[in-house]
């Protein structure tokens, strides 16, 4: 039986031939100043952050990067100007200044998004509104909120957003020119309100270029060191008192013992969980599901007018129709999670899905036919009791379990180590939640801060063209005969500038594109294998491109890159079939596709 991983997937496909590299150097020198336990973005950025100030850090995830949570978001850099209503003025103004940063450090992932909002009525939730901020509940029917309440909203937002803002304020428009600019719009719609906020198309990569920042910046020392597939399972005290973790490859079932003076828990949803595992029981955490669909709908698309429709449904939940590329991304829910139970986007999301799209685009019709993938995460958010899902606070707090019997590691202090959890946090703001939980492990450690994140690219944003000329410039300069303009550009898409190095593998041997895609070659594959922690084939498809997001995974491509990774995997035939089968499983369990392998 496999072993689950933070997003419940069961990594049950055949071991690699030997030890992975990562592994390795985690075993032979099995102690660090910080061990870090979750490999999502906020627990990646405070790795990197760390390294960067010269820490000895150590990172582990029990399944892929950015796997849980921080893989199944909305994909959205955003401000969000819903958390004004609960009050929120702090981490919107935080949320907003980070996204303005974003652009400017990650330009290959973080793009300005246009977003519009459908208004349906002028004055409506006036009155409920106040309730609403004050006691964080729904009061009585949902009523939506008018043209009034969403101006408002959007003018604070704005003044949020004038340090160092990138983006242009919002703008209003009555009934006749909103439909002129949208006509597939419910023709009952008296005003649209258009302002800019931020997307990341590459959450998963975004993550990995984090994770390589923060490697590369110890790597002169051997000094930041992470792996994912590596899991803390438990806590094995010794017979001088102290204790030590024991970390399980969930790849090969070997287990070893490491210990570290502070340990930080971003295990996300799962906090509660493995503070347990560490013999420190909390209750820190209630998480809530969100789920997504995406779409291969030409007509709804076209609709869209390349611009996210944000708006608030019938029952009050804020929702969005989001085109992405030559798809639609349509979410999201918010439900309290059943931690015991798979995160999975259910017929009846779907059936919400669908009431959405008819709510503000009444004449496209949807089917399920027409749905290429669906994903599902839950929200580390705090625990809420009575507050409804909607109104729990989307900000972070750190919160200190001081070292005690049976505490991991030897530690500076008698007992074991310092545990720092993680209790939230959002995708917008994991540099300055990183930057914030750096500071409180440098504390614990005595040593101050070398450096500050606020302005250093991050991986392939580092040189990054700033017009679209500049983007043409660089693929013709990186183009060769046998690399055509498409290709070029869809490294640069892939990997930023970092796109340089991938090339000058790819040109130092013999290499063809798959048989079954243009977007990947046999060499590609292979520094994937070789550069970024590949463990199964499907991080591949999900997490190191966008293959399973866009609906493009077939029989033949998994049997192609399967092929291209056994040998440097060390896969034998048997670990090939067990790959696609894993990958098969997963895509159908978790993302609702089914591909039929062309392997018997």
């Amino acid at each position: 039986m496999g072993l689950k991983d933070s997003s419940g997937h069961t990594n049950s496909a055949a071991a690699p031939g030997a030890e992975r590299e990562s592994v390795s150097r985690l075993r032979q020198r099995p102690n660090a100043r910080v061990l870090i336990i979750g490999g999502g973005i906020n627990g990646v950025g405070t790795f990197r952050d760390l390294a960067l100030q010269g820490v000895d850090v150590a990172l582990v995830e029990r399944g892929d990067y950015c796997q849980g949570a921080s893989g199944a978001s909305s994909h959205m850099i955003h401000g969000g100007i819903r958390y004004l209503e609960n009050g929120e003025f702090r981490l919107v103004r935080e949320s907003v200044v980070e996204r303005n940063r974003l652009l400017r450090i990650a330009p290959h992932y973080v793009k300005p998004l246009q977003t519009t909002i459908p208004i349906f009525s002028t004055f409506s939730g006036v009155l409920a509104a106040p309730l609403r901020f004050l006691t964080h509940k729904q009061q009585g029917k949902p009523k939506e909120r008018g043209a009034f309440l969403i101006k408002l909203g959007l003018s604070l937002y704005d003044s949020f957003s004038r340090d160092g803002g990138s983006v242009p304020r919002h703008q209003f428009r009555t009934r006749h020119k909103a439909l002129a600019e949208l006509p597939m719009l419910h023709p009952g719609v008296k005003y649209t309100a258009t302002y800019f906020d931020a997307s990341v198309h590459n959450p998963e990569r975004l993550t990995l270029d984090v994770l390589q920042d923060g490697e590369k910046a110890g790597s002169a020392r051997n000094s930041a060191r992470a792996s994912n597939y590596l899991a803390l399972t438990t806590v094995r005290s010794n017979a001088d008192g102290s204790s030590t973790a024991v970390l399980c490859d969930q790849l090969t079932g070997e287990e070893f013992g490491f210990t570290a003076d502070v340990i930080v828990n971003t295990t996300g949803a799962w906090v509660d969980l493995t503070n347990q595992a560490m013999g420190t029981p909390t209750t820190f955490m209630g998480g809530t599901k969100g789920s997504h669909i995406v779409l291969d709908h030409p007509g709804l698309l076209a609709a869209c007018k390349g611009r996210e429709i944000f708006f608030e449904h019938t029952d009050g939940r804020i929702v969005l129709i989001y085109p992405m590329g030559d798809r639609v991304l349509v979410g999201t829910t918010d439900v309290d999670a059943d931690m015991s139970r798979d995160a999975v986007c259910t017929d009846e999301e779907i059936d919400y899905f669908f009431d959405l799209i008819g709510h503000v685009f009444p004449d496209i019709a949807v089917n399920r036919g027409q749905i290429v993938y669906t994903f599902s995460g839950v929200r580390p958010l705090p625990r809420h009791d009575a507050t409804q899902p909607g109104f729990v606070s989307r900000d972070y707090r750190i919160e200190r379990l001081a070292p005690g019997p049976g505490a991991p590691g030897p530690g500076a202090q008698e007992g074991g180590a310092v545990v720092l959890s993680l209790v939230g946090g959002k995708w917008t703001t994991f540099r300055a939640l990183a930057e914030h939980l750096a500071g409180d492990v440098l504390a614990e450690l005595g040593l101050e801060r070398k450096i500050s994140t606020a302005k250093l690219a991050i991986g392939g944003g580092a040189g990054f063209p700033d017009s679209d000329a500049g983007i043409q410039k660089w693929i013709k300069a990186h183009m060769t005969a046998t690399r055509d303009a498409d290709r070029t550009a869809g490294l640069l898409t892939r990997y930023g500038t970092r796109a340089e190095e991938v090339i000058s593998y790819l040109d130092a041997g013999e290499d063809r594109l798959l048989r079954s895609t243009r977007e990947l070659s046999v060499r590609e594959l292979q520094f994937m294998a070789a550069r970024e922690q590949v463990g199964h084939l499907v991080d591949v498809l999900i997490r190191r491109t966008s293959l399973a997001f866009r609906g493009l995974v077939t029989g033949e491509l998994l049997n192609d890159v399967a092929e291209a990774l056994a040998e440097p995997l060390g896969w034998d035939a048997a670990g090939v079939a067990a790959e696609i089968n894993h990958a098969q499983e997963v895509l159908k369990r978790y993302h609702g596709v089914e591909v039929h392998s062309l392997v018997a």
